[in-house]
This record gives C-alpha cells, sequence and structure tokens, in this order.
C-alpha cells in the first residue's frame, strides 16, 4: 500500500506490474487492478485462479478486499489493466459498488495495445443494489 496518489503513469504502470503476478493457469488471462481509496492510499489486487472454476478470484475483488483489510472505506477510482482492456463483470462491478458511489473512476488499460478507457461507475452499473438498513 502506498500513502500518496502516484502520477496517473505511475498507477497504470502497476496495474500492468501486478497482473505479471495473476496466477492464471486455466485462462492465460492475466488481470491486475490498483485501487486509490478516499485517503489517497493505493491497493493492488490480481486474478487468482483456482482448478475449481468457482473458486477463483477476480483482480478487483483482490484488490477491494487489501483496501478493506488496509481501513479503506470508499473507492474513488479502480485501474483494471488486462489484454484487450477488458471491463470488470458484473459480480466485480457490484462488489465495487459497496464501496463506491457513481463518480467512482474505472480506467481500462489494454496490456497489448496500451490504450486505455475511462468509465464512471454509473455507466457500468446503472441502477445497481444497494441494502437499505431499516433503523427502529
Amino acid at each position: 500500500m502506498h500513502k500518496t496518489v502516484p502520477p496517473e503513469r505511475e498507477l497504470y504502470r502497476l496495474a500492468t506490474e501486478v497482473a505479471q503476478h495473476a496466477h492464471a493457469p486455466y485462462s492465460s488471462f492475466p488481470v491486475g487492478c490498483v485501487i486509490v481509496d478516499e485517503a489517497n492510499s493505493v491497493h493492488t489486487g490480481c486474478n487468482v485462479e483456482n482448478a475449481s472454476f468457482g473458486l477463483t478470484l477476480c483482480a478487483e475483488r483482490v484488490a477491494a478486499g487489501s483496501a478493506i483489510a488496509a481501513g479503506a472505506k470508499k473507492f474513488k477510482t479502480v485501474i483494471v489493466a488486462s489484454k484487450d482492456a477488458v471491463s470488470p463483470w458484473g459480480a466485480c462491478r457490484q462488489g465495487l459498488a459497496e464501496f463506491s458511489d457513481s463518480e467512482t473512476t474505472i480506467v481500462q488499460i489494454d496490456l497489448q495495445q496500451n490504450q486505455q478507457a475511462i468509465f464512471r461507475l454509473s455507466e457500468l452499473l446503472p441502477n445497481q443494489f444497494t441494502f437499505q438498513s431499516k433503523t427502529t
């Protein structure tokens, strides 16, 4: 975890670097993720595949777990690096939404073409599910 936010270029490099640590022997599809939280701390994660595919961990959820374990409460920016600049899939979008707001920035980086796409979470997950706890 970094204490201050490095320049954007450094965050992209970090997402690319962490993708190289992915355990992806089944899909050959490494993914790296960097999350910048509300305190400007930086957290990373990569996908960790398992022979029992349902136990596979996505890079976004690994990074989110790392952020929460470090005390983060809200995510400002999520950077995902992969082949073809894939978007976080539905379960990861919903998982990220738990600690984000509609303006959280999602950056998708293409590891092969060195290109990026930038979205707001609200564009990727319109009408997200939220749980409103009842108070008595």
